[in-house]
């Protein structure tokens, strides 16, 4: 898993912000949504899912990465390292989320470009899912209204019953977002997405090692934002790093109920 983070640094070095275009405008705190990092044992299999989803594929270094409006999504395996110890079901990040503009025209689209997609729960037609070969589970949903063909929605959090207030808090804290409620359940949104939370009875474990390996925000002033942090009582698992060519930084953290989190501060955001 250190050379996955290593892997991690090369990207930052070489990219300095070519892979993140499609960031919405930072939040009051400095925060936006950045990317997700997908353990990848088939690059070149999961890549198609994704392009056909409707992202735009990228080289920049040793990672593959498909854009969308609001996310970067890395495919990578560190070169020795062991596979994904499971998907997403059974980790603090119970599945993903896009949203688009007709789910049942985008759901046709996909199969015939050889993607499998399923139904949406309790027959809903505004619903589908889509799990990668890494059995990452991606929620598709619809809004008619939206200016994009695809976008970045959600990050779905499982937690205790007892834990939802804290986490929404926890996030509305320390990255500026938003509370609120998506449908049933609290939420909290920072730019390009929808932190939902929802109870489960099932231990759940931290996302990393698995198929989803962690989620990232893209900051301002990373080393500020990583004091106050501290500030709160929050373990910095890889400290402040900063590339002096470049300009950029970064930083992984975990919450408290074991995401495990990239921060990156790009100099030059397109």
């Amino acid at each position: 898993m250190r050379r996955l983070i290593s892997a991690c640094c090369a990207i930052w070095i070489l990219a300095g912000g070519l892979a993140w275009a499609q960031a919405f405008p930072a939040n009051e705190a400095g925060v936006t949504m950045g990317h997700w990092h997908l353990n990848t044992r088939d690059v070149e299999a999961n890549k198609k899912i994704f392009v056909a989803l409707g992202g735009t594929a990228i080289k920049a270094g040793n990672f593959d990465v498909v854009r969308f409006p609001g996310v970067a999504v890395y495919l990578h395996m560190a070169q020795g390292a062991p596979p994904p110890a499971g998907g997403t079901v059974g980790t603090v990040v119970n599945h993903v989320g896009f949203i688009v503009q007709n789910v049942q025209e985008s759901v046709a689209r996909w199969k015939a470009a050889g993607v499998a997609v399923l139904p949406g729960g309790n027959g809903r037609t505004d619903q589908a899912f889509v799990v990668t070969h890494d059995e990452v589970r991606i929620e598709i949903l619809e809004d008619k209204n939206q200016k994009f063909p695809i976008q970045h929605h959600h990050i779905h959090f499982n937690v205790p019953e007892a834990a939802i207030p804290e986490i929404q808090a926890w996030y509305a804290r320390m990255f500026g977002a938003t509370p609120g409620m998506r449908g049933q359940n609290k939420a909290a949104d920072v730019p390009g997405a929808n932190l939902t939370f929802s109870a489960t009875t099932m231990p759940t474990v931290t996302t990393r090692g698995r198929g989803l390996d962690h989620i990232g925000f893209d900051v301002k002033n990373l080393e500020a934002f990583l004091k106050k942090l501290e500030a709160a009582g929050v373990k910095i698992d890889r400290p402040y790093t900063k590339n002096a060519q470049t300009g950029a930084a970064l930083a992984f953290v975990y919450d408290p109920w074991g995401t495990y989190i990239e921060l990156n501060e790009r100099p030059n955001p397109l």
